[in-house]
């Protein structure tokens, strides 16, 4: 190797060392975002080597084709998904802002590529007929009596019922739900309240619920009087111990893939759209800010919809 190339890869590998430092101890960002930084800004310096085919190479000289070089080999190469070749880009962006501002580079190149757009993955859902075989195993567990049967049936119903966010009914209080005017207040994302109605299996088997509740919290030396979902010792339950209910009856329709707590969710919204519900009507009950989030529950309708098609008609 020539002085020169020697003194290029050195003026390099000094940059990067320069910007790592300066994430980890002036931004002070966690160990692991600042290994997460040092891996891709390597792997980037190796696609550069190869792509130049030369060592004298420097990181003022790097132009977006060079990037974008990089992006397409991130993708058909190695196979990467697009969410983990934006994240890549970000951290290209980073070092580059940093030698921008260093006064290192004259302009940053990674600027002027653009951010792959996210896949739009459609949902994880339950057809009618799995929700159905759910209900019945939860209220075959409630009829059996007992707190935790007639908790975790009102717990499904009123996911499903209200097409709620985990994070929504864990943070439920005794005041947000009125069994009067059947309607829950939620408190969504960014702070935003709503108000939903609530259908009137969720009612009965709120009603049961509270019943029982009341003696647990009773009975309980510290317990969380405003929390509408609690455990056996009057305390508000978990994220996690919603995520154990839940997941205990979605086992009910046989290992199906892909399906989640959010899944109840996600079923709300596609059985309403199913059945014709106005999209404006669903974005609002869901708490959406933008209404082409909304509108991805069209695309599960839709594709549901060409599937019974292709296997229904006899010339598809």
């Amino acid at each position: 190797m020539s002085a020169s190339s020697a003194g290029a890869e050195a003026s390099r590998g000094g940059e990067l060392d320069e910007f790592l430092r300066y994430v980890a101890h002036e931004r002070q960002l966690s160990p692991q975002t600042v290994r997460a930084y040092a891996d891709d800004l390597r792997e980037f310096q190796d696609f550069l080597d190869r792509y130049y085919g030369a060592p004298e190479w420097t990181w003022g000289g790097v132009d977006r084709l060079a990037i974008r070089s990089w992006m397409g080999d991130c993708v058909s190469r190695r196979g990467l998904a697009r969410t983990s070749v934006a994240r890549k880009l970000s951290s290209i962006r980073s070092f580059y802002r940093f030698l921008h501002v260093e006064g290192r580079v004259e302009a940053n190149p990674a600027r002027a590529v653009r951010t792959p757009k996210k896949q739009r993955v459609l949902p994880g859902f339950l057809t009618r007929e799995q929700m159905d075989r759910i209900f019945e195993a939860a209220l075959l567990r409630a009829e059996a009596g007992g707190f935790h049967g007639l908790r975790n049936l009102a717990v499904v119903e009123l996911f499903y019922s209200a097409g709620l966010r985990l994070s929504e009914l864990q943070g439920l209080n005794v005041g947000d739900v009125d069994l009067v005017s059947e309607r829950v207040r939620v408190m969504g994302k960014g702070r935003k309240e709503r108000i939903v109605p609530v259908g009137r299996m969720a009612l009965r088997a709120l009603r049961g619920y509270y019943e029982a509740r009341e003696g647990v919290i009773a009975a309980a030396t510290r317990p969380d009087g405003r929390a509408v979902f609690v455990g056996q010792t009057g305390r508000r339950l978990s994220v996690r111990q919603i995520q154990n209910i839940v997941g205990e009856f979605l086992r009910v329709v046989g290992g199906e893939s892909g399906l989640s707590t959010h899944s109840l969710r996600h079923s709300f919204a596609t059985h309403l759209l199913d059945s014709g519900a106005d999209l404006l009507a669903v974005k609002e009950l869901l708490g959406h800010a933008s209404l082409s989030t909304t509108q991805i529950y069209t695309h599960t309708s839709k594709e549901r919809l060409k599937a019974v098609y292709r296997l229904a008609h006899p010339r598809a």
